[in-house]
């Protein structure tokens, strides 16, 4: 099979990103573009983020999860801890994670260290989670082989025999991450691929130097 791509091209000519109008913290920064994307008709899902993790097979792997909070400290999402990114991170925190919003013509790109939250915060994100999301929690063991005929939805409905009437409890190998970054990228496309590229990076001091790249 083959197919060339080589004419698949798009002009970005939405916006511009002046290096002075932007905010000394990144993490007020990425909070204006959010609550701009979050807003916008035009993007789906604006917290729909790409994160990279190396698979204790050595291999970098990529997938789509869903950032459900940012604060001063960073960024934070939930997952099974025995998944392959869950059990990628307990060996290796070291993570990437990235937003792209093609309406906006805009991309963040964050690089961390990846740590638990504590048992109070999943505890409280989990309690806010639909009932069938949290018995899903219990019944899948996401990542693992399974047999074609295993029948997850007899687990389900005997789960929820079990819980009926009760608060279901989260399980111990599922809670949150918080990535803590240690550099973020704000991206904007420009016409002619001359786009526009700031990054910040934390010092020692905990200050963030803010600097230009090139296209």
């Amino acid at each position: 099979m083959k197919q060339d791509l080589s004419y698949h091209r798009k002009s970005y000519e939405k916006k511009s990103m002046k290096f002075e109008d932007l905010k000394d913290n990144p993490l007020e920064q990425f909070r204006d573009w959010f609550l701009q994307a979050e807003e916008c008709d035009g993007v789906d899902e604006a917290n729909a983020m790409s994160i990279s993790t190396i698979g204790l097979d050595g291999f970098p792997r990529t997938r789509v999860v869903l950032l459900k909070r940012f604060i001063d400290e960073g960024f934070i999402f939930y997952t099974n801890y025995d998944s392959q990114k869950g059990k990628a991170l307990l060996e290796n925190p070291k993570i990437s994670a990235s937003f792209f919003w093609p309406y906006l013509e805009q991309q963040i790109i964050i690089k961390g260290i990846a740590e638990k939250t504590s048992e109070n915060t999943s505890d409280g994100y989990f309690d806010t989670r639909p009932r069938g999301s949290q018995i899903g929690a219990w019944v899948s063991q996401q990542s693992s082989v399974i047999e074609e005929n295993e029948d997850l939805e007899a687990e389900v409905k005997e789960l929820e025999k079990k819980y009926e009437g009760q608060e279901i409890p989260r399980p111990e190998h599922w809670g949150g991450f918080i990535i803590k970054p240690v550099e973020i990228e704000f991206w904007q496309g420009r016409p002619n691929r001359l786009h526009d590229r700031v990054r910040y990076v934390l010092q020692e001091d905990f200050d963030w130097k803010k600097e230009r790249l090139a296209p």
